[in-house]
Formats: structure tokens, C-alpha cells, sequence
């Protein structure tokens, strides 16, 4: 992907910034930085992009993402419905290794820190016991007007270092070599997708999108994104249906429909494909309700 270079300002005097937001949604362009990024989502749901990772995020997600790696953020769409009431909040960390010092993460007592920056480069979800302790950290060096503020940082970083579960997010580490103009276009190929993935979308229409051939269209996308436009949005819908399937009763039915799915059996088979887990086994371990096995048939494909 070609992503959009944010610059990202500190304060005078500061090695690092923290800051929390509260938007109607959060920065909605594919974007990168020098700098790490951690981010705790207080409030706020939707649609994550880190590196060639697509997955659904909500509130109280806690990531940590590496120096020149592509991420993005899209809220659902309720929360550009006009009147919404709707309001997204995070707390969010930039910081560059060079700021400890050259040598610093080289040092022994250091090793745990040096390895979970390593492993960020390919961005990180945070789970398990200690993230409450993270966060409280956080909290705490946000209000921070006294004291060695740097401190403070490496106790949220040891501590991260140390939670249970650490999930890698991307396969691939990206290098900073971008343009504006593949900024635009992939913005404009990822928000139409967004918006329009419960429908068919056919390769001749994102290609007019994105103001290409549709056969340039096709080696264009999978150059910049290491997969096939097919293989993204069908990421995109089973993303959604996962998000259905976790957060709401509707029945699997339905779900596939919503997903933008028009045959039953393609969706049974791409979730557990992705999931490792049948949509109606996957409704059953987060939501624990009963489900009926007799599900209707449907002619038509994907």
C-alpha cells in the first residue's frame, strides 16, 4: 500500500506525545509515521487496517504499532450517519526507539523491551492479564504533570512486554517509500470498498474508482497490497460477519445476507476457512445462545 506520511507533532521540550482523542470517528486515511503508536481504543467500533491485516475493532482494544507501517481505522457507519450522537475516544502514545538513547534497548535489563518493539513492526493486539494495568498507566501518564514522564512510559512498556497474549497483526513489514497520488487512490479504493462491500462490487466498478483499466486495476492492487481485490473484500465481509455474529442475536441467515454473501454455502465455507470456526460455532462461543441447525438454501453465488 502506498499510504499517506502524518507527521506527528510533540510539544515543547518532549521526547514522546500522548493525547486523547474524542471525535465523531477517528483519522480516516491510510496513513504511517517514524514514530510507534500505541492506542487504546476507549470508545468506538469499526473497521482495522494494519499492514496487510483487515479486522474488526471496538471498544477497549489496545494496540501497539510499528515505526513506517501503514494503519487505518474506519468507524462503522453509523457514526457518519447525520444526527448521530455517536462520539469515538482513544488514547493514543507516539514514540520513536531513538529517543531511550542508541544504546539503551541494547542493554540486558532492557531485552523483553527490545523484543516487543521488534515484534511491533508488524503491529501488535495486546489481550490477556495486564492490559487493565496498561491502561491504568496510560490514564495515569495522560494526567502526568510531575515527575520523570519517560519512566513512566518504560513501566507501560514492560508491562506490555509481559501481558499473556500478544497477537502479530501483519505479514508484511512495509518500507516508507510512497507518493500522494497512490495515498489518494488507495484511500478512495478502501473507503468505496467500505461503504459498498454488502453489495457486488465488480472489478469494473472499483477500477472507474480508482480511475484505472480494470485489467491495470487488477495488477495494481495486488502490487500495492499483496493480495487479490477478490481475496480484500472477501476479508472485509468476513470481518463484518464476525462482528454480527459476536455483538448481535440476528440469526446466520441473516448474517450472510448482511455480509454481502447471496449464497450460504460460500459463506459456511470462507468463515471457517478464515475462522477455523462455522459461523453458527463461532455465534455459539461468544454469544452462548441456541441456534437452529435448519438454515434455507441459496441459489446464487457470491
Amino acid at each position: 500500500m502506498k499510504p499517506q506520511l502524518l507527521k506527528v507533532p510533540k510539544g515543547l521540550q518532549k521526547s514522546f506525545s500522548i493525547r486523547r482523542d474524542v471525535v465523531l470517528y477517528f483519522y480516516n486515511r491510510w496513513h504511517y509515521h517514524p514514530e510507534l503508536e500505541l492506542i487504546h481504543i476507549e470508545q468506538g467500533s469499526g473497521t482495522q487496517f494494519v499492514g496487510d491485516n483487515i479486522r474488526s475493532f471496538q471498544s477497549g482494544d489496545l494496540l501497539l504499532i510499528g515505526p513506517n507501517l501503514p494503519h487505518y481505522w474506519r468507524c462503522d457507519e453509523k457514526y457518519f450517519q447525520r444526527g448521530s450522537q455517536l462520539y469515538a475516544q482513544a488514547t493514543v502514545v507516539h514514540f520513536s526507539e531513538e529517543m531511550l538513547g542508541k544504546n539503551f534497548l541494547a542493554l540486558p535489563e532492557n531485552k523483553s523491551i527490545h523484543d516487543l518493539l521488534v515484534k511491533a513492526r508488524l503491529g501488535l493486539k495486546i489481550l490477556g492479564e495486564g492490559t487493565d494495568k496498561v491502561k491504568t498507566l496510560l490514564h495515569d501518564l495522560l494526567n502526568q504533570t510531575s515527575g520523570n514522564s519517560i519512566i513512566s512510559l518504560l513501566q507501560i512498556l514492560e508491562t506490555l512486554a509481559h501481558c499473556e497474549e500478544i497477537n502479530v497483526l501483519s505479514d508484511t513489514q512495509y518500507q516508507n517509500e510512497y507518493d500522494q497520488y497512490d495515498t489518494d487512490r488507495i484511500n478512495h479504493i478502501y473507503q468505496y470498498s467500505i461503504s459498498n462491500f454488502q453489495k457486488k462490487i465488480s472489478i469494473e466498478e472499483i477500477a472507474e474508482v480508482a480511475n484505472i483499466s480494470p485489467h491495470s486495476f487488477c495488477r495494481y492492487f495486488k502490487s500495492r497490497s499483496r493480495k487479490t481485490y477478490s481475496q480484500f473484500l472477501l476479508e472485509l465481509r468476513i470481518g463484518h460477519a464476525c462482528k454480527l455474529l459476536s455483538e448481535s442475536r440476528i440469526p446466520v441467515a441473516q448474517v450472510c445476507f448482511e455480509s454481502g454473501f447471496n449464497n450460504f454455502a460460500n459463506f459456511n465455507k470462507y468463515f471457517k476457512l478464515h475462522t477455523g470456526k462455522s459461523p453458527m460455532q463461532y455465534q455459539k462461543e461468544f454469544r452462548k445462545i441456541p441456534i437452529s441447525a435448519h438454515l434455507p438454501a441459496f441459489n446464487t453465488t457470491i
